[in-house]
């Protein structure tokens, strides 16, 4: 069920954490917008509502993605409990007040706030497991950061003035885990206490059934005297059901409006999602083993009822390369690691044979290992540190007559001329570093995947 974000106490284990966020009388933080007196419109609910429905139908026609999210959400007049507004995934929770003093301030404002919410639901803010141990008021300012900047990067509506909002262009493109580190050592080096409170109400999961004291927790509830409980498998059906319309809204409305570049990645790792180095430095490995059916290994199963069924003839040897880019940015600490994978890895196998070598401008020390001599692989002495030419390797093999069913590269990204030739063999590059502008490189052929250090 959800609860109130301002309800939660703070559990920072420094002093400087207990003071970077402003506190209630109790000790518990309050950054969550208050309940403030906004002037009693003479609007009637309809009209109201109406406001919200057209800021709505605005963004479907100039921002579609947004548009199409924002259909998903029940609007819910919750001027008994929420100050502003609120989104749990599911609902959309608004103050009439609020609502009518920004569309009489400028109905684009109106547009600006439905996008803030929808952008809480893409985001799944909802969701604690990000929080982990940090504060939860400094990652729910983090949060409006991301969202408020996401917003103006993409032209939703016109920025909110009539409160006080998190914004700072430092923090565009940022996820909020980087702008919360950043607060963070702010409130560290200055000493200071960040008082900013969100634009809206943050509701999350972390109550249990019979636990929540927030107003509305009482009985039946329909939103209108506090946000709607929910158990645990509803808040992950409700989680799921919104990651799929954000799928199904990134296919329909692509190149419709323009996405903040937060949304683009989110969409990108969702449609594309990325397999852990490890995980598919183990697949590609697997993949050149060629098998089949054979009488000759017959399988144990069926053995001990007197069946025998054919069992799985491999390939007698599993043949790779393994070349480790020494030219400056890569430390031996990495390669050893990359070494110590691929050892595991390969440890699985009765038959194989790597060709281990490095490489800067020129190949450095090549050694072939294989299960005879494998306990000397982790000796291996790394050698290199000058610039960086990919097209060593490959003239290296052609050279010495080696066609490995796999190479695998592990590199920075950044050759001096060509990243290789493409025709030779299958080409693995595990890529270490985020490169110029913090994306990471990507070769023309074979496949690339991000390196990212053990913990």
């Amino acid at each position: 069920m959800h609860r109130l974000s301002k309800k939660v106490g703070v559990f920072m284990t420094t002093n400087v954490a207990k003071r970077s966020t402003a506190t209630q009388e109790n000790g518990a933080p309050d950054t969550t917008p208050q309940m403030t007196a906004w002037p009693v419109t003479t609007k009637t609910d309809e009209q109201v509502l109406d406001y919200l429905i057209r800021a709505r139908v605005k963004l479907l026609i100039s921002a579609p993605f947004f548009g199409t999210i924002a259909t998903r959400l029940k609007f819910i007049d919750a001027s008994k409990w929420c100050p502003t507004a609120a989104t749990d995934g599911k609902n959309f929770y608004y103050n009439k007040d609020f609502v009518a003093a920004l569309q009489d301030k400028d109905e684009e404002q109106v547009v600006f706030l439905v996008g803030h919410e929808v952008l809480h639901c893409v985001y799944d803010h909802m969701d604690k497991t990000r929080l982990g141990k940090r504060d939860h008021q400094l990652w729910n300012i983090a949060n409006d950061y991301v969202i408020n900047n996401d917003l103006v990067e993409a032209s939703v509506g016109v920025k909110i003035d009539l409160v006080q909002i998190c914004f700072e262009y430092k923090y565009r493109n940022m996820m909020s885990e980087e702008v919360y580190d950043d607060l963070f050592r702010q409130a560290e080096e200055e000493g200071r206490v960040i008082t900013q409170q969100t634009l809206d109400v943050h509701l999350d999961g972390s109550g249990e059934d019979g636990e929540d004291d927030s107003p509305g927790a009482v009985g039946n509830n329909d939103g209108t005297e506090g946000p709607i409980k929910y158990n645990k498998e509803e808040l992950d059906q409700i989680s799921n059901d919104m990651q799929s319309a954000v799928l199904q809204s990134a296919r329909a409305t692509q190149g419709a409006g323009n996405l903040p570049g937060g949304v683009k990645r989110l969409i990108d790792d969702l449609l594309n999602p990325q397999l852990d180095w490890h995980e598919l430095l183990a697949m590609q490995i697997q993949s050149v083993i060629k098998s089949d059916y054979t009488m000759l290994k017959p399988s144990r199963k069926g053995m001990d009822a007197g069946l025998y069924l054919p069992g799985m003839d491999y390939e007698s040897t599993i043949d790779i390369a393994l070349a480790m880019d020494m030219s400056g940015s890569i430390h031996s600490s990495m390669a050893l690691e990359m070494m110590s994978e691929v050892k595991g890895i390969m440890e699985q196998y009765t038959n194989y044979r790597i060709h281990l070598f490095c490489f800067d401008t020129e190949v450095h020390n090549p050694q072939v290992f294989t299960e005879n001599n494998m306990d000397e692989f982790m000796e291996y002495n790394i050698e290199g540190g000058g610039g960086t030419d990919f097209e060593c390797c490959w003239n290296y093999f052609k050279e010495e007559g080696i066609v490995p069913q796999k190479f695998v590269m592990f590199t920075d990204g950044y050759p001096w001329d060509s990243w290789g030739d493409e025709s030779y063999c299958d080409t693995l590059f595990i890529v270490h570093g985020d490169g110029y502008g913090g994306q990471t490189p990507t070769a023309p052929f074979g496949i690339t995947v991000p390196y990212t250090r053990e913990k």
